[in-house]
């Protein structure tokens, strides 16, 4: 069962055209940072923002190897996944959300006039 706080999550970290083509990317093959980045078009320190929350959402895997010539790369692979959004699962989901922190309201629960 998926709780509200790890769909949240997911769906957060889905919510990213760079993320998406960083998933895409990583389908077929693992690969290293500095290639990826080439790859995609993006800086390694933007790459490295989106892998992170890729990581935390459960996506994507990342270790750390050395190469042949002693130089330290990080690679990152798809993690297995499978994830199924129905009514039911998003009802079942929202039983389990974490009280939100207070004051942590975001601009979607503000009053807007109009």
């Amino acid at each position: 069962m998926t709780t509200g706080d790890e769909l949240l999550r997911v769906l957060a970290a889905l919510d990213n055209p760079h993320r998406l083509r960083i998933l895409a990317a990583l389908a077929d093959e693992r690969d290293y940072v500095s290639n990826l980045a080439r790859e995609l078009g993006i800086s390694r320190p933007l790459l490295q923002v989106h892998l992170r929350k890729l990581v935390a959402a459960g996506l994507v895997e990342g270790r750390a190897e050395v190469s042949p010539d002693g130089r330290a790369m990080k690679y990152y692979e798809i993690a297995p996944f499978r994830f199924e959004l129905t009514p039911e699962v998003v009802r079942r989901a929202a039983r389990t959300l974490s009280a939100p922190a207070a004051g942590a309201g975001g601009a979607e629960d503000r009053k807007v006039d109009g």
